[in-house]
């Protein structure tokens, strides 16, 4: 069965919560398109000096990841994570920062051999592959950020290109409670069963039982729905793009 898509209604109340989803995430997505507009510029500046970046270069984005897990409530990770073999000096690397539970600012410092460490190649990550693949944004999660905090987790990330090239991904972490704090009662305010699923139809976040945060949804091309950014039916379920922000609202 395909999914039927409809005209967006501007005064149905399942749109408006969307829309404030919307809203909740793009802040975080834009600092998400600060490290990587920042990160860009970096880039460019080392191969106009006819040279490939080592990490030590990546130092020079520190202080706007800083400013940005300072100044932006839900995010509690921030960085730039270079793609295989753009660094002169290291094979993989990531340019990350935190905050701890003290609210200091600290980096994530990780082994990345990769004759030692099981997180030596992150690739296969959807916070790495879907911006990777798809050259947009994308919402990754829930899981258990093992390799950051060991919390409960979403990671927002957008790809990096220069000169038509994929450099690696700008991401920002935002931990599950912060989030569903944010987003279950503007869900609950709904008259069924909701919840917010992501590209590949796992759940963010939800008031229905039956499908909890973390879980898959399967059916519908959530993909879809996302490029057409209009409410579509799938088998009696409606889905409402966020538009703007890669996450879908499906309702019983």
């Amino acid at each position: 069965m395909g999914v039927s898509l409809g005209a967006t209604v501007a005064t149905d109340p399942e749109t408006g919560v969307a829309a404030h989803v919307c809203g909740a995430l793009e802040a975080v997505f834009a600092a998400v398109a600060a490290t990587r507009a920042d990160t860009a510029a970096l880039l460019n500046r080392v191969a106009a000096e006819g040279r490939r970046p080592a990490s030590r270069d990546l130092a020079a984005l520190r202080p706007g990841l800083h400013l940005r897990l300072r100044h932006e409530e839900l995010v509690s990770g921030v960085g730039f994570v270079a793609a295989p073999g753009l660094l002169a000096d290291v094979p993989a690397w990531l340019e990350w920062w935190q905050t701890g539970a003290d609210g200091a600012v600290r980096p994530l410092l990780l082994d990345l051999d990769p004759g030692r460490s099981a997180y030596s190649d992150y690739t296969h990550w959807d916070w790495f592959a879907l911006p990777r693949d798809t050259g947009r944004r994308a919402v990754a999660g829930p899981y258990v950020d093992y390799l950051c905090s060991d919390e409960y987790s979403l990671t927002l990330s957008q790809p990096v290109r220069i000169h038509g090239r994929f450099a690696g991904v700008a991401a920002a972490d935002v931990y599950l409670r912060h989030f569903e704090a944010a987003v279950l009662p503007l869900l609950r305010g709904l008259s069924r069963p909701a919840r917010l699923v992501n590209a590949r139809g796992r759940v963010a976040a939800s008031t229905d039982p039956a499908h909890l945060a973390g879980s898959l949804t399967r059916g519908p091309d959530f993909g879809e729905v996302l490029t057409a950014e209009r409410p579509a039916v799938y088998d009696g379920l409606r889905l409402v793009p966020c538009r703007g922000v890669p996450l879908v609202l499906v309702l019983a």
